[in-house]
């Protein structure tokens, strides 16, 4: 089965909203929500998407060999691509209720570590998704990520705690879910966290702790002085805030200020794996790639899951073939050329 028999499966699951497209580029959805699409105009989703096609790749085939390595070592773990299921929740409101959260976490999860890689999880109001998804970690021997909302702290402690019995080799929290308007009408209160909060939840944290929803360089030198292992430069799909901009054009600032103190991800309309050598090349160690994902499951389960992993992957390899480079750590900046070198 390739990506597009997956896709072909998916059309007619996903709900009113969701068409499958050939190219998940945010325009069909726009600004649906409930679905798939982003908040207010819906332009973010779509600017995400068009960042990286405005960031072109240079080839040079002069090598001396042909062999790439594609191997990405996190936390101590060894995987086959820098890539990673970004987690989704809602996903019986978002698209159609052929899926659960539970479910679709169950089918990503295998999925993903069948293919080599790991999956996020999401969260929710519900108390029984995060269960769900740290058994599913669980029964994964703990590779996968759960995802934890910025809840008070006391529910933060009481999902930390399935995190750990999950065995979950590192935890994430989205603090930029703070735009989602369940959280702001939590009670009592959920959302924005200061430094000082979220050195409280790394504490708690027995793995390491990847803060997902960074945008800024001050946003990632909070991260740091919080002892986040690992951010996610992600504005979660648009669908939070409008106005934003792509995650593609603030990474390379964001990677400069870090400077390898912690672990760099970005997320935002990644499709392809010429898409992944671009976000490396402009200094992430990983990508996070959500929405297409969900077409997968929906297409077929476990191993649509599987089919995207290995698509992304071959892409990926294949790019940098073409671009001279050998391994992961040998993907540089000049290897790309951005609309500020042109």
């Amino acid at each position: 089965m390739n990506m597009q028999e997956v896709l072909e499966q998916s059309r007619g699951r996903m709900g009113t909203w969701c068409k499958s497209c050939p190219v998940c580029n945010g325009r069909a959805c726009t600004n649906h929500i409930p679905g798939p699409g982003a908040k207010g105009t819906g332009t973010v989703a779509i600017r995400n998407y068009e960042g990286w096609q405005d960031v072109f790749v240079n080839v040079d085939t002069i090598q001396d060999t042909n062999a790439v390595s594609t191997t990405f070592e996190l936390f101590g773990k060894t995987f086959k691509y820098p890539i990673f299921a970004g987690p989704v929740g809602a996903v019986d409101m978002h698209y159609s209720d052929l899926y659960t959260d539970a479910t679709y976490n169950d089918a990503l999860v295998e999925g993903a570590r069948k293919a080599g890689i790991a999956a996020f999880t999401g969260d929710g109001m519900d108390d029984r998704i995060m269960e769900a998804a740290t058994a599913t970690i669980q029964a994964q021997d703990g590779i996968g990520v759960p995802t934890i909302k910025p809840w008070p702290l006391d529910i933060v402690k009481a999902k930390m705690e399935l995190a750990k019995q999950s065995g979950a080799f590192a935890v994430a929290m989205d603090v930029d879910a703070a735009g989602l308007p369940f959280l702001k009408a939590f009670n009592p209160p959920a959302g924005r966290k200061g430094v000082e909060e979220l050195k409280a939840i790394r504490a708690m944290c027995p793995v390491p702790f990847i803060i997902k929803g960074i945008m800024s360089v001050e946003g990632a030198r909070k991260a740091l002085e919080a002892g986040a292992d690992a951010i996610v430069v992600s504005n979660h799909g648009g669908r939070v805030q409008d106005g934003t901009p792509s995650t593609a054009s603030v990474l390379p600032k964001i990677a400069q200020a870090v400077q390898g103190k912690m672990k760099i991800f970005v997320d935002g309309g990644i499709r392809t794996g010429v898409d992944v050598f671009k976000a490396l090349a402009l200094g992430a160690d990983g990508v996070l790639v959500a929405r297409p994902f969900v077409n997968a499951v929906y297409g077929a389960g476990a191993q649509g899951a599987q089919t995207l992993v290995e698509k992304l992957g071959s892409e990926l390899a294949d790019t940098m073939q073409m671009c001279g480079a050998t391994d992961l750590a040998s993907i540089q900046a000049s290897m790309v050329e951005t609309p500020a070198a042109k």
